[in-house]
């Protein structure tokens, strides 16, 4: 609580004080005691409900209220491996609070995601930090107290959960979805299904991101618990094939139905800040900070580009093919231009196109020999040819003027 609440004081004096003057109004409890002499605190039923009066409102959801059990033989106030974990939640919030992800009233826990099936998959910890470049983030504290495969459902189930429509979606949407598998893909946008009603735009391609953060275990288990995540959930992090004409000329990958999944450990967040290089993004080699790690350098934003490229090298490559197969007139040498290449191979001006071997020019100079050579013949039809055997008419006059 001192780390999130003071994270930048050195000392947790002033925190202490409060809780034990809210203790004093019995608002708070200590719990327990953590190995590094750091007590554990409560609310108890009085500050629960006062808590849910002060926060709800605002939307902020209180966890559930924690009930004092002790030991039925010794009378000792029991403990449980849940503290470590709630222990492990907060440092994971405080970090992320100290390096400027996300305000300490924009952090919730055991935040309810309700699956088609009625299953209830709890997210540890969400974060709504947009001013540091994550809209939403949802974390899961991982202890090493759960096998490996069991992260794989948990990531299986929010990628289910990031697929749902809302109850009341339109009833033909919702009949396509089940009854054509790869509707919800191909159909249904994201501002269309259940997610947007709950989370932000994430502003970037993909369903929420995820994280898993390792605590208080070693780093072979890491390893392997991260060797898992990526093989066996594949199918829910990692990126497509784009469909596209140019196919070979695309690199960038498809990850608007991914879920952005990245690692870390308690540890690296305590040690180096969470702001640091110390996120690494299934799929990729080496470490990057946050945002980088959720960035898609090789998605969308490169496909466009890589697809706007190849087609215009296709537009080039066409165009210089069709300038290749252009005729060339056989009489002056000149290439075709479009409308006389276009009048030669067409059927409907092709009847009329004349000699196809020559150019628009040299055909318009066929036409004018053909035209000038039928007036001529025109005319000359029209002239009468005078008889053999009759004088011309010599015209008024021809007389007097010999006499």
């Amino acid at each position: 609580m001192w780390k999130l609440t003071r994270p930048h004081n050195k000392h947790d004096k002033l925190v202490r004080d409060n809780l034990l003057d809210l203790e004093d109004h019995h608002l708070v409890r200590p719990e327990l005691v953590r190995e590094d002499q750091r007590q554990v605190w409560v609310l108890t039923k009085r500050g629960h409900g006062e808590a849910k009066q002060l926060l709800e409102p605002k939307g902020i959801r209180v966890s559930a209220l924690r009930e004092k059990k002790y030991d039925p033989v010794t009378g000792k106030l029991l403990g449980a491996s849940y503290d470590d974990h709630a222990a492990a939640v907060t440092s994971t919030a405080a970090a992320l609070h100290v390096a400027g992800i996300g305000h300490r009233l924009g952090f919730q826990t055991e935040i309810a995601h309700r699956l088609g099936n009625g299953y209830v998959q709890r997210a540890d910890l969400v974060v709504r930090a947009p001013e540091a470049g994550v809209p939403v983030l949802l974390l899961e504290i991982d202890r090493r107290s759960e096998d490996a495969h069991d992260l794989v459902v948990k990531l299986r189930r929010y990628w289910e959960w990031g697929r749902l429509l809302p109850k009341d979606a339109d009833k033909s949407r919702a009949d396509l979805v089940r009854s054509r598998p790869d509707a919800i893909e191909r159909l249904v946008g994201h501002d269309e299904r259940l997610w947007r009603r709950v989370y932000p735009p994430t502003g970037r391609e993909g369903l929420v991101p995820l994280a898993f953060v390792f605590a208080d275990t070693t780093e072979a288990k890491v390893d392997n618990a991260v060797a898992v995540l990526e093989e066996a959930g594949r199918r829910y992090w990692a990126p497509r094939r784009y469909e596209s004409l140019y196919e070979k000329a695309i690199t960038a990958r498809d990850y608007r139905q991914a879920v952005p999944v990245v690692v870390t450990t308690l540890e690296q967040l305590m040690e180096h800040g969470a702001g640091a290089a110390v996120w690494r993004r299934l799929g990729r080699k080496g470490e990057q900070t946050l945002t980088d790690a959720l960035d898609n350098p090789d998605g969308h934003d490169l496909y466009r580009a890589q697809e706007a490229r190849a087609d215009a090298q296709d537009k080039e490559r066409r165009a210089a093919q069709r300038e290749a197969e252009r005729p060339v007139c056989t009489r002056c040498g000149r290439k075709f231009t479009d409308e006389r290449w276009e009048e030669i191979t067409v059927h409907r001006t092709a009847v009329r196109a004349g000699d196809k071997s020559v150019c628009g020019p040299c055909r318009a100079d066929d036409v004018a020999r053909q035209e000038a050579a039928a007036e001529a013949a025109r005319l000359a039809a029209a002239t009468p040819e005078p008889e053999d055997d009759q004088e011309p008419d010599r015209g008024r006059g021809w007389f007097r003027r010999r006499t």
